[in-house]
């Protein structure tokens, strides 16, 4: 079993900065991907971004350029940084872990969520 951590949401003004942290532990024999997804009320969860063991990385559209995330793979850690916050941003964000948990098995994790408010 894999557990996932999350922290650093928060309410911050319109045009604020926030960074939010996972941490995974547990049965990892190997990790894939890390990411963050979000869902505001009443709409779907939607990309945020996600990154591979390798560094490559993928971002929703209304993302790029304001957000980053990186990741520690010693630690089995992904980090969020969100900048130029916009009223819009406000969700839950989902932290999630794409690992193999032994040679072959593939296994999807999430997270609890985290709340970010974006308001004045």
């Amino acid at each position: 079993q894999v557990q996932l951590v999350e922290s650093g949401g928060g309410l911050v003004q319109p045009g604020g900065s926030l960074r939010l942290s996972c941490a995974a532990s547990g049965s990892i024999f190997s990790s894939i991907a890390m990411g963050w997804h979000r869902q505001a009320p009443g709409r779907e969860r939607e990309l945020v971004a996600t990154i591979t063991s390798g560094g490559s990385t993928t971002y929703g559209d209304s993302m790029k350029g304001r957000f980053t995330i990186s990741r520690d793979n010693a630690k089995n850690s992904v980090y969020l940084q969100m900048n130029s916050l916009k009223p819009e941003d406000t969700a839950v964000y989902y932290c999630y872990a794409v690992v193999e948990v032994r040679r072959g098995l593939v296994n999807t994790y999430w997270g609890l969520g985290t709340q970010v408010t974006v308001s004045s």
